[in-house]
């Protein structure tokens, strides 16, 4: 089975609209402080160009609730991804006000997945495997060490779907792919021309090597 693509931190509709048209099965805008944050007002444009044969996605620097529901009606997402290290709680928390996806991050500082991150992969809908930076949540273009947490993935994957992110771009993803097999790959910075700005060849080019590439 091929991985699908994300392409994340859209600022632009014109972007969006690309993507859709390459094929990418998710759009993703930020909320989270950082140089692609958006707005309300901002993302229902970006979504509006991508289409309703994508789903759309918004990644959020908070866990609270009640910021999250609101801001998810605003602008009809079909996903919720939660990038600030959350927690069971947080899940169980945002499913009673939300009906779509709920996409739980975790940030891999080492090459190891915390143990104390594993109780996720049986409460989210996907996991977000992501490189832990103090500067900013995501979009840092740092890669993840594919072949140490294979072992991990192995013995943590349970019912969640893995969205595999970190550092990604077209010369690099077809290995990911075929080293951790997600179900899902996302980029953001390593299709951009600068922050927040993608570039259209290089979305062609990232997404013609994932369907390149096949899991072993």
């Amino acid at each position: 089975m091929l991985a699908k693509v994300k392409f994340c931190g859209m600022t632009r509709p014109q972007d969006a609209a690309i993507g859709a048209e390459i094929g990418a099965s998710y759009i993703g805008v930020v909320f989270a402080d950082g140089p692609r944050r958006v707005t309300s007002g901002q993302a229902n444009k970006i979504f509006e160009a991508a289409g309703k044969k994508v789903k759309h996605v918004g990644v959020f620097g908070t866990n609270d609730p009640e910021e999250i529901a609101r801001t998810a009606e605003e602008v009809r997402l079909d996903v919720v991804q939660l990038h600030n290290d959350p927690t069971t709680s947080d899940l169980k928390a945002i499913r009673g006000k939300f009906r779509g996806e709920i996409w739980a991050a975790i940030r891999i500082a080492g090459a190891h997945i915390p143990r104390e991150a594993e109780a996720l992969f049986d409460n989210a809908d996907a996991i977000v495997l992501d490189a832990r930076s103090e500067k900013r949540l995501g979009g840092t273009g740092q890669a993840l060490p594919w072949g140490e947490l294979a072992a991990d993935l192995a013995r943590d994957r349970g019912s969640s779907a893995v969205v595999l992110a970190g550092g990604l771009k077209p010369g690099n993803v077809g290995s990911a792919v075929r080293t951790l097999a997600p179900d899902v790959v996302d980029v953001s910075s390593g299709i951009e021309s600068a922050p927040g700005i993608k570039d259209p060849w290089l979305m062609r080019e990232f997404y013609a090597a994932v369907s390149g590439a096949r899991a072993h």
